[in-house]
């Protein structure tokens, strides 16, 4: 490794490493081979909801330049690439006949992968509905869980021999409650009643979909992708702590709880008034069938107060997009899941940092060592959440290339490889070479003077 350090960091043999990206925010060609429009090529469109008016038309144009970006990630060492399938590639009409077109895009990436020795880890959905479906109600709507299941299937009959491991939604926390709820992301609403409707039909259709998986392709595994924000009060006060404690379920358990087997947190479907219409006879079963994978992402943590004052001072680090930047709270939030729901394995799916890549050396490289410090430190709390027996499986670093960073536009940067968006060159960033000396080496040094980063505020939940 390239710097010096008081200790040597090393992972346990197999350890995956990889980066992630998803189709939307890096795949561009929103027309091509038949492909239909999304409900967030939709939801772009619309004025005022993305803060720089982009769109994801061109993006990163990675179906055009996936032989270029698959050379990289070779060049760099990744043992897995974590990406995700566009359902309005494969079926433009949300439900019906397969577009073969489309899916000849991912055949060729999987076959481009798996010949230079990395493993694809599809995600099935990464939050780009056909719109078709969006104006029928999207998730909100339970036919669209059914339709979800038949589109797997679609991908699974094609693709299903080359993948041991298939991944069916990432995030439906943010879709139903981003979404639906505050209107942050496609398609754009704010109704509670709608983001509880549409957060139980994504998980009816992970059910659903996990069937079809398990049927076509029994030997592969099973994973679903959850994000967590570890949260806790502001103060001791009763007030900051039951704020915090309905947060937390919202966050945390929403999602996690009914895949194994303990429903929704009831007394937070209580706060919310909702009559659990939408839970029909067997959704429950269908749901907590067991996973082999559980996939984790984590960015930040959350202080919650009932007067929204948070403490602030110079220990606080953040990003650029105002995120605290709390490494020791992934260790906290792993340790909590194995001792709470003992999942048979456990990655971390995605993890990593806008900073402001503004330091360039002369030969134009970013010198980016405030993301460096993210992802090494990170990482430390990965390896020591194995020492404690915590099952992980691997780390996939966010993101491979900078991309389309949703509703902030591109103005978020949280690459490992920075992307010329006049050119679309692909230019390793520092991060990038750090990362790729820390897998040939299987771990890396930690430094001499560690980064000081905030204590705890107040009692956290996930250490009770």
């Amino acid at each position: 490794m390239s710097d010096t350090g008081s200790a040597f960091i090393e992972f346990p043999e197999g350890f995956v490493w990889g980066s992630a990206t998803s189709s939307f925010q890096i795949e561009g060609s929103p027309t091509l081979d038949g492909k239909s429009p999304s409900n967030w090529d939709v939801f772009t469109r619309k004025e005022g909801v993305i803060k720089d008016a982009s769109n994801g038309d061109v993006a990163c144009d990675h179906v055009r330049l996936y032989k270029d970006d698959v050379a990289l990630m070779s060049k760099l060492g990744f043992d897995a690439y974590r990406f995700s399938i566009a359902w309005t590639r494969v079926v433009p009409d949300g439900v019906g006949p397969t577009n073969h077109a489309g899916l000849d895009f991912y055949d060729r990436l999987i076959d481009e992968l798996l010949n230079a020795g990395i493993r694809p880890f599809p995600t099935l959905y990464h939050w780009d509905l056909p719109n078709v479906l969006e104006e029928k109600g999207g998730w909100t709507n339970r036919e669209t869980a059914y339709a979800f299941a038949d589109y797997t299937e679609a991908v699974l009959e094609r693709l299903g021999d080359r993948v041991d491991t298939w991944t069916t939604l990432n995030e439906p926390y943010v879709v139903a409650n981003l979404g639906y709820v505050t209107g942050e992301m496609a398609p754009g609403h704010t109704s509670r009643a709608e983001g509880l409707s549409a957060s139980h039909h994504l998980m009816l259709g992970h059910g659903l979909a996990g069937e079809r998986i398990r049927s076509i392709a029994p030997d592969s595994r099973l994973a679903i992708v959850l994000n967590f924000t570890p949260s806790e009060p502001a103060s001791d006060a009763p007030g900051d702590h039951a704020a915090t404690q309905v947060i937390h379920d919202t966050d945390n358990r929403w999602y996690i709880d009914p895949l194994h087997g303990r429903g929704y947190p009831a007394e937070t479907a209580e706060h919310y008034g909702w009559d659990y219409n939408e839970v029909h006879d067997g959704d429950m079963e269908l749901i907590s069938q067991p996973i082999d994978l559980l996939g984790i992402n984590y960015y930040f943590r959350q202080i919650i107060s009932t007067d929204g004052a948070v403490p602030n001072g110079p220990d606080v680090i953040q990003n650029t997009m105002g995120w605290e930047v709390h490494p020791p709270s992934l260790g906290r939030l792993l340790r909590w899941i194995h001792r709470e729901y003992a999942p048979p394995a456990m990655m971390i799916t995605e993890n990593g940092c806008p900073m402001p890549d503004e330091i360039r050396a002369d030969s134009g490289q970013i010198i980016d060592d405030d993301r460096i410090a993210y992802v090494r430190d990170h990482l430390h709390q990965v390896h020591g959440a194995i020492e404690d027996g915590v099952p992980m499986e691997g780390y996939l670093v966010w993101s491979m290339l900078d991309n389309f960073e949703w509703a902030w536009g591109y103005g978020p940067t949280f690459g490992i490889v920075e992307v010329d968006y006049d050119t679309l060159e692909r230019r390793p960033k520092k991060s990038a070479e750090w990362y790729s000396e820390a897998i040939a080496a299987n771990g890396f040094a930690l430094p001499e003077t560690p980064v000081a980063y905030r204590g705890p505020i107040g009692p956290s939940l996930m250490d009770s």
